[in-house]
């Protein structure tokens, strides 16, 4: 039984790798906003509008307790997840977290290339951006760094980045995994 949870910010490059890290290691991907999307047939930033936040993190706990009973699978999770109820302690318990650590203004730079509608950071510049990023992680870090492992993230706009950074978190995986 091999269960990775990949845990960061957003824009930290969890699904990225997360789909890359799965096919290297012949496991199913899931990526939990998704996952969630698929099932309430509905995007994230319209459960946010139409339920408020803290009606999408019990959606986000209940969809995570359904996910960590899945067998041979490398899962992404979005960036509040581990924050919020006993988020973490399922997720270590079921089965290696990994958090993916990246600084304040590399995650700016990734989310405002990013096409991607991200409800709690729309409207924002590039110094507003990173003013919430730096205020955000500091409220989150506490719960990433409960992962059993921490993978710091450098540049990941290419390919060949991409990959590196894929082998290393496996290297950091099979002490973990073995």
């Amino acid at each position: 039984m091999n269960r990775i949870f990949l845990i960061g910010y957003m824009g930290s490059g969890k699904t990225t790798v997360g789909k890359k890290l799965a096919k290297s290691l012949s496991l199913s991907f899931i990526d939990l906003d998704d996952f969630i999307q698929n099932k309430y047939r509905k995007t994230i930033a319209d459960i946010f509008a139409e339920q408020g936040e803290e009606e999408f993190r019990k959606i986000e706990c209940r969809a995570l307790t359904e996910v960590s009973e899945i067998e041979d699978v490398v899962i992404s999770t979005g960036g509040g997840a581990p924050c919020f109820f006993d988020n973490m302690k399922i997720m270590n318990n079921a089965g290696v977290t990994l958090y993916i650590e990246v600084e304040p203004q590399e995650l700016a730079s990734r989310l405002m290339a990013s096409k991607s509608v991200r409800p709690l950071i729309a409207g924002k510049s590039k110094e507003e951006l990173i003013a919430f990023i730096t205020k955000h992680l500091s409220q989150r870090e506490r719960y990433y760094k409960s992962a059993q492992i921490i993978y710091h993230s450098e540049k990941m706009t290419t390919k060949e980045e991409i990959y590196l950074t894929v082998q290393e978190i496996e290297d950091h995986l099979k002490n973990k995994l073995q």
